[in-house]
């Protein structure tokens, strides 16, 4: 083959991968605001809303849009719910070095069961606004709600999202989990707001006194 003709075809290559490269830039910033929007209605309605027309309203796109994503509302539900903690939770675990387990679970209760935390619904955490309607929602979500409180229940631990061997205080996980999010969830479920507050100091002085236990009770594996 001849140079020119080597040129020529590299000319093209370029020419034609510009405009491959803008769509595929395009539709993933579309996906992007597809699963913010929807991860904020999540937060606010539930499943309810994860409803495609006003999902596709909050993020500027046409309703036509959202079928280059996702087949049906069940799918973007489990993309934006799982979306909701690419943020939410290394805000919330943070890079600190703790100097205790009970140090630890200390700063992440009083992280999560706090006045700013309840109120901002929108962009709160998941587990809370959710755990109701996974329980009665489509397996395919309940798996994607199991598989996310997984990967916390690690990130507590200090160990890899997706480990697979349990980490030392697993089980003190799941009771600061529960702590956490039922304590958020009976704070913003009552109306008056001194009593919401009391909810958020008494579960976090629960998981305080938890953490610091010598002997926290065992639990049988089934």
């Amino acid at each position: 083959m001849s140079i020119i003709m080597r040129d020529r075809i590299s000319h093209d290559d370029r020419h034609a991968t510009g405009p491959v490269t803008r769509r595929t830039e395009l539709k993933q910033a579309s996906l992007g605001r597809i699963l913010e929007a929807g991860a904020a209605r999540l937060r606010r309605e539930g499943l309810a809303g994860a409803a495609i027309a006003p999902v596709m309203e909050d993020a500027g796109l046409t309703h036509g849009a959202f079928y280059s994503h996702f087949a049906n509302k069940d799918d973007l539900a489990v993309a934006a719910f799982r979306h909701s903690f690419i943020d939410n939770r290394p805000r919330w675990i943070g890079k600190t070095r703790d100097r205790s387990w009970p140090a630890r679970v200390l700063r992440l209760a009083r992280g999560y069961l706090n006045p700013r935390h309840r109120d901002e619904v929108a962009d709160g955490c998941a587990f809370s606004a959710l755990a109701s309607d996974a329980a009665r929602g489509p397996e395919s979500f309940r798996a994607a709600f199991e598989r996310e409180l997984r990967r916390s229940l690690n990130a507590i631990g200090a160990a890899s999202l997706d480990a697979q061997a349990e980490h030392p205080h697993y089980d003190e996980a799941i009771a600061l989990m529960a702590v956490c999010v039922g304590g958020l969830t009976l704070s913003r479920a009552v109306a008056d707001p001194a009593f919401s507050d009391r909810i958020l100091q008494v579960c976090q002085a629960a998981a305080a006194v938890a953490a610091q236990a010598d002997q926290p009770p065992s639990v049988p594996k089934p």
